[in-house]
């Protein structure tokens, strides 16, 4: 459960913050003053504090300031109804995650606040890197006993005691972002902030100012002067995701960052001088990128300092069992149950998988098979049936060859193909008298978008079209064993 502290004098404001975050994820406190919310946060331990600026007592940046003297991680979002350019320079310097204005736009509110509280996931959870998985004194582990697994953790060890430049590399869901997690972790700026950014999710246009602010006025929509994530995470660490997928000009500055800890904002001519530690990784061969002039050489040798080559599960394939072993039990701890066992039929089917999609694609097949899985063990029925060189059909449902075919089509399928299906779907129920062809559909969509969203029923519920209170009917209703939260 995330805790939020909402620090704010208003009435009306604390009521409004119930309603919007009236989840059974989400514990909500309230503080009337600074100085109520200081004394309340060692006993609530919140994973994020919104507070207003204004306030009786003393203000919400003398607030902060305190705040940032015991605690360099807690992430801060500012809230005011009197935005100077100003005010929310001087609280990004103070180490403020975010700052909004009120009224607030509420769909973007919580869209700062999830991000805040991953961003406090990250910074919070420490990353075990001993592969001593018996021992189970971790939630958060990178796990193998292979060779060359061995090799990686030697290397993160001799990471955390500098404060060189990492380039972690691998295939998408091998654990790269794990890897530098430990590394942050374990290294000597464990008490100062950490950010992630994934290059690859922000717009080209937008990643610069993201990274490096902009002054006001610098293009279309830069209304305000805005602190960058360099600037925000001085004396940090900053994990830049898929670097790769940067554009030359935001290298550019990159290079400058690495080799003389200075940039300038996004329309600004003054340098900025910041101490931030970057681990860099990606999923893309940089020494061809580098070959077709589409990463900057001089850049990439900055950033190869150490690299952590992560290898893709394929090649380790005697970790498996480890790692099934634990997503069972960090699956069941989130949900308050035991573990299921897995057989030997089953577990010798995920050993011979080939694995394109790596530890991610295995943690999304073991939540699978527990929703799927009928008694208290994981039978190799419960798994997909593209682990068999025959597929085997359902325990629950036999699909016809018709249906059966259509589920790996060759391209995007379109409404042209909407009628083809439900004849599909038709002849199976003349087949099965007792099907009810609705329900069983039903309940495969909504298994599968929980599937698909790793749990996380709002996303679930989007994805379906329908609305989260319908959703969770349903998944009542079909008796689906999925109460995944997002951790």
């Amino acid at each position: 459960m995330d805790k939020l502290l909402l620090i704010d004098d208003e009435a009306d404001v604390q009521y409004s913050f119930r309603r919007i975050f009236d989840s059974p994820e989400i514990e909500l406190s309230t503080a009337n003053s600074g100085e109520e919310g200081l004394k309340l946060i060692p006993k609530v331990k919140p994973d994020l504090v919104l507070m207003d600026v204004r306030m009786g007592g003393i203000t919400g940046l003398e607030t902060l300031r305190r705040l940032r003297e015991t605690d360099a991680k807690l992430p801060v979002i500012m809230m005011t109804a009197y935005g100077t350019t100003q005010t929310a320079i001087e609280a990004m310097k103070l180490g403020a995650y975010d700052y909004l204005l009120k009224p607030f736009d509420v769909p973007k509110l919580k869209q700062i606040v999830f991000a805040a509280l991953k961003a406090a996931r990250d910074m919070k959870q420490v990353v075990s890197y001993e592969p001593l998985l018996e021992m189970e004194d971790y939630d958060l582990g990178i796990i193998g006993r292979s060779e060359q697994m061995q090799q990686v953790f030697k290397l993160i060890g001799q990471l955390s005691t500098s404060n060189a430049t990492a380039l972690i590399t691998g295939e998408s869901g091998t654990g790269k972002e794990l890897v530098a997690r430990a590394i942050y972790h374990h290294s000597q700026r464990a008490d100062k902030a950490f950010l992630a950014i994934n290059c690859a999710a922000i717009p080209e246009n937008l990643l610069e100012s993201e990274l490096f602010g902009h002054e006001k006025g610098a293009f279309t929509g830069a209304a305000s002067q805005r602190v960058g994530k360099f600037e925000q995470c001085n004396n940090g660490t900053i994990f830049l995701d898929e670097i790769g997928d940067m554009t030359l000009a935001t290298q550019t500055k990159i290079l400058r960052v690495l080799q003389n800890g200075t940039f300038e904002r996004v329309g600004g001519n003054s340098a900025i001088k910041v101490d931030v530690r970057v681990i860099a990784a990606t999923n893309k061969p940089l020494e061809e990128a580098v070959a077709k002039k589409e990463f900057r050489e001089d850049l990439f040798y900055r950033l190869n300092v150490v690299r952590v080559a992560i290898p893709p599960l394929r090649e380790r394939p005697g970790d498996i069992r480890l790692l099934v072993n634990y997503f069972l039990k960090k699956i069941a701890r989130s949900q308050n149950q035991q573990p299921k066992s897995i057989s030997n039929d089953a577990l010798a089917a995920l050993e011979q998988h080939s694995w394109p999609g790596n530890v991610r694609e295995l943690e999304n097949i073991m939540q699978r098979a527990l929703v799927v899985a009928k008694g208290e063990a994981i039978l190799s029925s419960d798994l997909p049936r593209e682990f068999f060189a025959h597929p085997q059909p359902s325990p629950a449902i036999t699909l016809p060859q018709s249906i059966a075919a259509a589920e790996a089509p060759a391209s995007v399928p379109t409404e042209q193909d909407l009628p083809a299906l439900a004849r599909a779907l038709f002849q199976w129920a003349r087949q099965e008298p007792k099907l009810k062809v609705i329900p069983a559909v039903e309940r495969e969509l909504i298994i599968h978008a929980l599937i698909e969203t790793k749990g996380n029923q709002v996303q679930a519920a989007k994805l379906l079209g329908i609305t989260r209170a319908t959703l969770r009917k349903r998944v009542e209703k079909f008796g689906i064993k999925q109460e995944l939260a997002v951790k």
